[in-house]
């Protein structure tokens, strides 16, 4: 069994995990700025405080840290989102380096959407094409702070994590509501590449890169085989019984974003990823089929 730490770990991906390491009988404690639990240690993801004496005792350090993309690209909010993963990520390698008995894993969070925009391209890690918007320049920062950081003693990995669909949390819930409404149809092509992962396959493939000592490096968490955008509606509208679903052109979902306050980036672009290194070292799916996993997360 790990001690595992996870920073940034009040949110959904972070209750995924620790519901699914708790379960599996490991030690897990939380990294926050607003702390709830016995298990939840303050800090400001910014400092070396008291938060630092946990990683002594940590097997494996994972960071999730990170404020949402899910706002408008303001100066403001760009800032943060930078900030947020970058600052982060240098302090907890200082104090990795800082530890007389260092992690031996540190995971860090990166995301699938540094690849660019692709219809036909599938996008894996060694060939994938890395582009250059606000998004995938997040992403590069990121990682690039990652791995700046020199941390011999500690095995490190970035996970390029697709949309992840759970019930509690990432895109089903809005897009649930879309559908209940008889707005879930195609959003403007409706070709666009959906890359996702059910938050069942993501903890067990964090779960995979944490038993399977030899893997290094950076990983994408997709499905093998991304769906679309009109495949991914018809079959949310299939498992919900809705015989119907309005589609929205591009110029709608671009109102849409600026009155909810989001961008339509996250609607729009073509994720087109694929897992290659976690099929090669030969991780099993339990959920590649997009209607299939639904069924189960809205059951």
């Amino acid at each position: 069994m790990n001690t595992i730490t996870i920073a940034g770990g009040s949110g959904f991906l972070g209750q995924v995990l620790e519901n699914y390491f708790n379960q599996k009988g490991n030690t897990v404690y939380i990294l926050t700025r607003t702390p709830k639990q016995d298990n939840h240690i303050y800090w400001n993801a910014r400092d070396l405080e008291d938060w630092t004496k946990v990683l002594e005792y940590t097997d494996v350090l994972i960071n999730l840290t990170g404020k949402s993309v899910d706002c408008r690209y303001n100066t403001e909010n760009k800032k943060r989102i930078l900030d947020s993963r970058v600052d982060s990520t240098h302090v907890l390698g200082l104090a990795i380096n800082l530890c007389e008995r260092p992690p031996k894993l540190w995971i860090n969070s990166s995301t699938a959407t540094i690849y660019r925009h692709s219809l036909d391209k599938q996008m894996t890690e060694d060939n994938g094409e890395i582009g250059n918007d606000f998004s995938m320049n997040i992403a590069k920062s990121w990682e690039k702070a990652f791995y700046s950081i020199t941390n011999p003693k500690t095995r490190k990995i970035t996970l390029r994590t697709s949309i992840v669909m759970g019930k509690a949390g990432g895109a089903i819930q809005p897009l649930k509501n879309l559908v209940r409404f008889g707005l879930g149809g195609k959003q403007a092509s409706g070709e666009q590449k959906v890359s996702w992962i059910h938050e069942l396959d993501f903890a067990r493939a964090v779960e995979y890169l944490i038993d399977t000592e030899e893997l290094k490096g950076n990983f994408n968490l997709a499905v093998p085989k991304p769906t679309n955008n009109s495949m991914l509606m018809k079959s949310f509208r299939k498992v919900m019984h809705m015989p119907f679903g309005i589609s929205h052109p591009k110029w709608l979902i671009e109102l849409g974003a600026k009155l909810i306050g989001t961008e339509p980036e996250l609607v729009l672009k073509s994720r087109n990823v694929i897992p290659k290194r976690l099929l090669d070292n030969g991780f099993k799916f339990i959920h590649s089929d997009i209607e299939i996993a639904l069924e189960d997360l809205l059951k």
